[in-house]
């Protein structure tokens, strides 16, 4: 069965899924987006990634045309549609089509919600971890769109990516214009030193992931130590364990960074018992 796409609360096969090329969405990178997942015919979190939704439309003055509650009906809906029991859903909310100028005023918002599949990683990369850089390309902050905002501008982290690809990686380490450990490209950043779980604070320069928020609510289940804080390479080079989080990724065991091998360079056990935790959460 051909994907179904909803784009206006109306839906299209997949090939016949179409906006206009005066979108602002695609001339300026203008709008907002939500990668969620579907885990056993059910929508993860989909509340909490709406609400994210609306604080970002909020924060760049993007009116969405339709309330949460909608929204969250439609995406649902559009699951239900797609047969989806296992998948991933793309929903995007540009500032919709306007003329060549930058002014957003004559623009009418399109949501567009897309349902398929994704594979992020390697499935033999989740037993062996992954190896990753140091991005040169710093985390936008000061004087930019704050990066608590999934805008549809990602060239900061595409640009960070590209670094990673060109040194034989998958991902790439931001720092924010301080130095410090801010988040990866698409994914946040968790490492653990003599049993506590540390991952940087939201005024690092970070997106406030969904998943992210999951594995600390987990960890302080299991009675683990948490510390949201201030962290630095240093403290990714010294680390017992390191593991990334996000929706395409799930959680993903990092063993070696700019070259240096991270713990026993095998997924740690902490990392372990934290993904074996999360699966049994989704899939419960």
């Amino acid at each position: 069965m051909s994907n179904r796409v909803y784009i206006n609360g109306k839906l299209y096969d997949k090939a016949d899924a179409k906006i206009s090329v005066y979108d602002h969405g695609l001339l300026y990178g203008d709008g907002v987006f939500e990668g969620i997942r579907i885990y056993n015919g059910k929508v993860f979190k989909n509340k909490e990634h709406i609400a994210r939704l609306y604080e970002s439309a909020k924060s760049i003055h993007l009116e969405i045309p339709i309330p949460p509650d909608g929204m969250l009906a439609d995406v649902e809906e559009t699951v239900k549609v797609n047969q989806k029991v296992d998948g991933y859903i793309r929903l995007i909310v540009t500032r919709g089509v306007g003329n060549l100028g930058l002014d957003p005023r004559k623009c009418e918002p399109n949501i567009i919600i897309i349902v398929d599949d994704i594979s992020l990683y390697p499935a033999e990369l989740y037993e062996n971890g992954l190896e990753i850089i140091t991005a040169s390309t710093t985390r936008n902050l000061s004087n930019a769109v704050n990066p608590r905002v999934k805008s549809l501008n990602y060239l900061n982290n595409i640009l960070a990516k590209i670094e990673a690809i060109r040194a034989g990686c998958l991902e790439a380490i931001m720092l924010n214009h301080k130095g410090e450990v801010a988040e990866c490209t698409g994914d946040n950043i968790f490492l653990i030193k003599n049993g506590v779980l540390r991952t940087p604070t939201v005024d690092a320069g970070i997106l406030e992931g969904i998943t992210r928020n999951t594995v600390i609510d987990l960890a302080k289940d299991a009675h683990i130590p948490v510390s949201e804080c201030t962290l630095t390479k240093h403290d990714v080079y010294t680390a017992d364990e390191c593991f990334l989080t996000g929706s395409a990724a799930e959680i993903i065991a990092v063993t070696k960074v700019d070259g240096r091998i991270i713990g026993s360079g095998k997924q740690g056990p902490i990392t372990r018992k934290l993904r074996d935790y999360f699966t049994k959460f989704v899939r419960s």
